[in-house]
């Protein structure tokens, strides 16, 4: 009875509705139940189509992190310079020894010539004065030098060489590594020369980025599916996967508005892509699966992609979990992973009325571009130690 009961196929027929099958059942109690044998056999499915990243798309990829929650840091006090103040620091024959005078207890003294240093470049000099300096005066317990405060430094340190070094005829930055003495010498100059706003820190959010699954794109895709499906042009994915019986006409539309749209350099429907968003409701865990991911055309002056998170039908969706997960993707996701600076700037929309579709797509992208809101809440956000 029970397997009587499965179907044997699930293919639709004309009128979009499953063909009716029959079974058979034999025994006590059921010789009474009338049945017809079915004339044909089951039909077989629908052939399955392979979805999969397109060769010779790769311009069109779209590179996400993958997160496994968000931490709250406080950092550092802000460390800026003040090299208008800071007195010259000569390099030439009064200041580089040409030799060192080795007195032992028992002989004679011997002169040892110091060598050229040779061509050296300054972010190089820069590098080896800022590690001294961190070991010097930054360092808080034992070996934690605070090195996060590295490249900070370093741009303070070939400030200070560019501006306030003055080299003789014949002589180097390199000539600061030839003397331990005028080495110390340049780092306490430097370290004068910064300036340390304190009482100015406020929380930010960082991501909790996965360790050994980093990142992901749109470059390893490759699936079977029965569902129906758009094929794409501005996608490394061959096609947008719709969801639902029959396909999600909103999602289709969606993806023909980013196809018509100029300002989107690429677009991907997010269907076993593995791109996620954690979010806490009801005190459980869980993964959030947005529907598009649109990486938008990067303007001249800036070296770095924008990416919008599109959510579409949210108005067709249970409203507690669907607040929950629109405000952790642009109030936590969104920043912390904008804070972190190394994946572009990233931002959140959700469509609930696919009438203004459009309208709202083109103006997302705007804000995206002005780094509005739609990037996360501006309290959370510091872009300036973001790096972009």
């Amino acid at each position: 009875m029970g397997r009587g009961l499965r179907r044997r196929s699930y293919a639709l027929d004309e009128t979009g509705r499953f063909a009716p099958e029959y079974a058979n059942v034999y025994g006590v109690p059921f010789q009474f139940i009338g049945t017809q044998r079915p004339d044909t056999e089951a039909l077989p499915p629908p052939p399955a189509l392979l979805v999969e990243s397109v060769p010779g798309r790769e311009h069109l990829r779209i590179t996400f992190p993958k997160l496994d929650g968000y931490r709250v840091e406080m950092p550092d006090d802000e460390l800026s310079e003040n090299l208008a103040e800071a007195p010259p620091f000569p390099i030439g024959p009064s200041t580089v020894p040409t030799w060192t005078a080795l007195e032992s207890i028992v002989g004679e003294t011997e002169l040892d010539a110091d060598t050229e240093p040779g061509e050296i470049r300054p972010q190089a000099v820069a590098y080896r004065l800022v590690r001294q300096l961190l070991q010097a005066n930054l360092a808080v317990l034992g070996d934690d030098t605070r090195p996060w405060l590295f490249p900070r430094l370093v741009a303070i340190s070939r400030d200070w060489l560019d501006r306030r070094v003055e080299l003789a005829p014949g002589y180097t930055y390199g000539h600061l590594l030839t003397s331990d003495e005028l080495r110390a010498k340049a780092v306490e100059a430097i370290w004068n020369a910064v300036v340390i706003q304190i009482g100015n820190r406020r929380e930010l959010l960082r991501p909790m980025i996965g360790r050994h699954d980093p990142t992901g794109s749109t470059g390893n895709v490759s699936f079977l599916t029965r569902k129906q499906a758009y094929e794409t042009m501005k996608s490394e994915v061959s096609h947008v996967t719709l969801d639902g019986r029959g396909g999600n006409t909103w999602e289709q539309i969606l993806a023909l508005e980013c196809e018509l749209n100029d300002d989107v350099a690429a677009y991907v429907k997010n269907y076993r892509l593995g791109f996620t968003i954690p979010y806490v409701h009801a005190g459980k865990g869980h993964a959030y699966v947005p529907d598009f991911l649109l990486r938008l055309e990067r303007k001249p002056y800036e070296p770095f992609d924008r990416t919008l998170i599109v959510e579409v039908s949210g108005s067709q969706k249970s409203p507690g979990p669907t607040i929950a997960k629109a405000e952790t993707a642009r109030n936590s996701w969104c920043v912390a992973v904008n804070n972190h600076g190394g994946f572009g700037r990233w931002g959140y929309v959700e469509i609930r009325d696919m009438n203004t579709a459009h309208a709202e797509l083109i103006d997302a992208i705007a804000q995206l571009y002005d780094d509005s809101p739609i990037i996360g809440d501006p309290d959370l956000l510091d872009l300036a130690t973001s790096g972009i």
